[in-house]
């Protein structure tokens, strides 16, 4: 049968076997420790979603990875430096993934899976010439890791209509998925997803948000007892309750109660105060962020740093969190294009790599302060192009003092015998008219006098300048 252009076949050997993955293809409702699903205590994998930290956290860390474009590159012979380029067999695919999903949603939707789930699995479709023309995000859930017993990897897929699998169940193999993972704590194919970590501290959250919907819709105040001097039947007891929800909860709360027959009321729950609910909601937005790690002040928890440079806490955020989504990406794209280290393609090494120069963006001021200390390592039209303007006519040349003197000239100075001595003097040519040299043998002499004075100045600059130079 045919995939999208690939002969998948079925292998008659041993047929491969689903993973015991543990922490791999978990129910939506897990337990957070063992027993906790008999005490009632479980983490819903798809409602902690809506606790707002664990949503900001997500949400941040995809839309700041996907906003940043792949870059096709490719390294020149014989160095180590690797320019944009555009190739008709890689580049259409990085600029349109697929038919439904601009760059941008599908790297977000890439991210998305992998820190909801643990894993992104993206099935890849090629033409007639087997180069890779289109890339789609499977549902993690539909999906399926197998293993032969002599260790070959095949993917178990259910339909999936907008990736184009119509059957009901299909084994693929390997090299047509794209397997991006998290951290590998059960199998090194299966993927964990930081909610792992952080569920039992988000469910702690929307438990705290929930009781203080309800505490503020009762008028902020909690429940507590009616209490009689004496025995009451429970007839009675049943309609002060009612009476009391009726007249005295939610809209009506803050109404005069008038206790007859010698009643009470006594306060059971602790207020908002005594609970400390917002130091209580601010340590589970931590924990959140600390299981993304990413700094609590991106997502409004806590206080911004009071330091004023954006780009330091912009690399700190990078270097943490971002960074290795990065890595893993390009390294993922890199292999199942089939380009990257050590793979020619017609003489040329190609790769994928993401444009973070937004990303790590500095202020103005600092931008400016750069810009001017690298001016003797790039031309002025590679700085023009970072500040997106045009470049300008002789601005391809880099430009240094002329006090300036390289290494190799210095070291042929310091080879002579006496490195400051000042230049020979040119040897004098034979004259051709005696008559002539004795009639200006005065002014030669003047000549030469002048000349001696601009010799000894000339030493003098010289030997200033070197003594300048050492010093540096």
């Amino acid at each position: 049968m045919k995939l999208f252009g690939f002969e998948i076949t079925r292998a008659e050997k041993a047929a491969p076997q689903s993973i015991d993955t543990r922490g791999g293809w978990y129910p939506l409702v897990r337990e957070p420790y063992g027993g906790a699903w008999q005490r009632n205590v479980s983490i819903d994998q798809n409602s902690v979603l809506a606790y707002d930290a664990l949503f900001a956290c997500m949400t941040l860390i995809a839309s700041d990875v996907s906003k940043n474009r792949v870059k096709l590159v490719a390294q020149q012979e014989g160095a180590q430096i690797w320019t944009e380029v555009e190739n008709p067999a890689f580049s259409p695919v990085l600029r349109k993934p697929n038919r439904f999903q601009t760059h941008i949603q599908f790297f977000e939707n890439w991210v998305l899976s992998k820190l909801m789930r643990g894993n992104t699995y993206v099935l890849k479709q090629r033409d007639n010439r087997g180069v890779v023309v289109a890339m789609y995000i499977l549902d993690p859930q539909r999906c399926k890791p197998m293993v032969t017993p002599d260790g070959e990897v095949y993917y178990q897929l259910m339909q999936d209509n907008l990736a184009g699998l119509q059957e009901a169940n299909i084994l693929v193999p390997s090299s047509e998925i794209i397997h991006d993972r998290f951290n590998c704590l059960f199998h090194p194919l299966v993927g964990v997803s930081p909610i792992y970590a952080s569920g039992l501290a988000a469910t702690q959250g929307m438990k705290i948000e929930e009781n203080s919907v309800n505490l503020f819709g009762n008028g902020a105040r909690p429940g507590g007892l009616l209490v009689a001097p004496g025995k009451i039947n429970p007839e009675d007891a049943e309609r002060l309750k009612e009476y009391w929800d009726t007249k005295f909860t939610g809209e009506n709360a803050g109404r005069v109660a008038v206790l007859g027959d010698g009643l009470s009321y006594q306060s059971l729950s602790l207020n908002a105060t005594d609970a400390q609910l917002i130091e209580q909601l601010k340590w589970t937005a931590e924990v959140v962020c600390s299981t993304f790690h990413v700094p609590p002040y991106k997502i409004g928890v806590g206080t911004m740093p009071t330091y004023n440079n954006i780009q330091a806490l912009n690399v700190e955020y990078y270097s943490q969190c971002l960074q290795v989504l990065f890595e893993q990406i390009e390294a993922c794209l890199d292999d199942g294009l089939g380009i990257g280290r050590g793979k020619k393609i017609n003489g040329t090494v190609y790769g994928t790599e993401f444009d973070v120069e937004n990303l790590l963006r500095m202020d103005s001021v600092t931008q400016m302060e750069v810009l001017d200390k690298g001016k003797n390592l790039y031309t002025p039209n590679e700085a023009r192009a970072k500040l997106e303007l045009p470049p300008t006519e002789g601005g391809n040349v880099v430009y240094r003092q002329q006090q300036d003197y390289s290494l190799a000239a210095l070291s042929k100075r310091d080879a002579q015998a006496d490195p400051f001595a000042s230049a020979p003097p040119p040897a004098a040519s034979e004259p051709q008219d005696k008559e002539d040299d004795a009639e200006d043998g005065a002014d030669n002499d003047n000549d030469e006098q002048e000349q001696a004075q601009r010799r000894e100045a000339n030493r003098a600059l010289l030997e200033k300048r070197v003594r300048e130079l050492l010093n540096a």
